[in-house]
């Protein structure tokens, strides 16, 4: 359980910085995050369902929806700050990149055991465990 720290989020090539209220994986988590300029070359999805609204900047989502042979079909998405929510679902693969800076204040549900990258250079997936170890 992570109470009041900052790390990444994502591993440490990730370009997004967290500030952890509480991070209890089996429960919930809560946390502040910074968003730098860009994004990881990696798609992926997560461990939890998450309910995030966009504080301030710009968010760039292109989220992929199936594989045909070589070709990948992806819906894009931009989010700028609102009331709304931005709910992202656990299959939600996807890569997200910041236009400048941006943070997102985040709800988190519990974590599943494992989740997926996908590296499009290797057009490998990747299934990842906790502490980011990859199980297949």
């Amino acid at each position: 359980m992570k109470l009041l720290k900052h790390m990444k989020d994502g591993g440490a090539e990730s370009r997004v910085d967290g500030y952890w209220f509480i991070e209890a994986k089996r429960l919930l988590s809560i946390a502040l995050l910074h968003f730098s300029d860009g994004s990881r070359d990696a798609f992926h999805n997560h461990a939890f369902n998450s309910i995030s609204w966009l504080l301030k900047g710009e968010l760039n989502e292109e989220s992929i929806v199936s594989f045909k042979g070589e070709t990948r079909v992806s819906k894009f998405t931009t989010f700028k700050p609102s009331f709304w929510p931005i709910i992202i679902r656990r299959s939600n693969l996807h890569q997200v990149k910041s236009s400048g800076d941006s943070w997102v204040f985040t709800l988190r549900g519990p974590w599943a055991n494992t989740w997926s990258e996908f590296i499009p250079a290797t057009k490998r997936f990747l299934t990842l465990t906790h502490r980011r170890k990859v199980v297949g």
